[in-house]
């Protein structure tokens, strides 16, 4: 440890600062807490997986969720801590509202994520797209595209 420089934030601690930033709506402090490399996948985003690469992807992507009509509150966060001291994974629920239309939804998520130094390296986000995108107005387009995709790839 040198002196007067601070320790880096713990990685429980980081995923924890996220999720508060997420909840207060400060989506353009986000990208501050990721790696300028960073590696963000959501194997499970409709209606293909999506994965961010480096801290200007995420900022954008960041941004773009500003934008939405969508207020999220984190409720019941747990960060379990594993044997690897850089991995934590979090589970936490979201209560949702569409700003637009007033309607309020609740979505389970689960987040496994590799920090290092302070900043988030990686992230594997497991989110319920399904909900997502249908209360975003987004399903039948989903839908529709997961219907005339090639499942050979």
């Amino acid at each position: 440890r040198v002196v007067g420089v601070p320790e880096p934030m713990s990685p429980c601690a980081v995923v924890e600062a996220v999720m508060r930033g997420i909840s207060d709506g400060r989506w353009e402090e986000l990208d501050g807490f990721y790696a300028d490399t960073a590696v963000v996948e959501y194997p499970f985003a409709l209606p293909v997986p999506l994965r961010l690469a480096g801290r200007e992807e995420l900022r954008r992507y960041f941004a773009a969720a500003a934008r939405l009509p969508l207020r999220l509150q984190v409720r019941d966060m747990v960060v379990h801590e594993t044997t690897d001291p850089e991995v934590v994974v979090a589970e936490w629920d979201y209560d949702g509202l569409v700003t637009a239309t007033g309607r309020s939804f609740q979505v389970s998520n689960v987040q496994v994520s590799r920090v290092r130094d302070g900043k988030i390296v990686a992230s594997r986000d497991y989110h319920n797209h399904v909900v997502l995108a249908e209360v975003t107005g987004r399903l039948a387009a989903v839908v529709q595209a997961l219907s005339t995709s090639d499942p050979a790839g």
